[in-house]
């Protein structure tokens, strides 16, 4: 037999995960409203299991890059995550639209774009726009085939 599932109200879970409540937030009002204890990676499989969309936006134009660890939460991935919820039609709080419209002033005023280098301790750097910079980054530079080449050739 399998095991009684925690969710109370399945109707109202699903409606909070579609207001874009957080996982945290249903953990403590399920703990408040319920007295039962559940896990943010419980709510990640209700979700998974209701079909509902992935809480996280993935934007590939606007954070192209392998991300390492330690640059995960920096100001400005912070602000390219926020863009792409906003650019995928999601509803961002009023602090995080507040926040994203001004940083992007700024980007503007100053004429930055935002570049990544994984192999520095900032790892993200606002750097000044040139001609081939089309969005709010400096998109990496893909190797011409001959450049994979040498670099494979090099590599034996």
């Amino acid at each position: 037999m399998p095991a009684r599932s925690k969710v109370q109200n399945t109707g109202e879970a699903v409606r909070w995960i579609e207001e874009g409540k957080s996982y945290s937030w249903i953990v403590a009002k399920y703990l408040e409203k319920y007295g039962i204890e559940t896990t943010t990676s419980m709510w990640a499989t209700f979700r998974h299991r209701q079909g509902l969309d992935r809480q996280i936006t993935r934007d590939t134009d606007l954070i192209p890059w392998a991300v390492d660890a330690k640059h995960r939460w920096k100001y400005p991935l912070t602000m390219l995550r926020y863009e792409a919820r906003s650019r995928a039609g999601h509803e961002l709080k009023p602090d995080q639209r507040e926040r994203l419209d001004n940083w992007k002033a700024t980007l503007e005023e100053k004429n930055r774009v935002v570049y990544y280098d994984p192999d520095t301790e900032a790892g993200f750097f606002l750097v000044p726009r040139e001609e081939t910079d089309t969005d709010l980054i400096r998109a990496p530079k893909e190797l011409k085939a001959e450049e994979k080449a040498a670099e494979v050739e090099t590599e034996d």
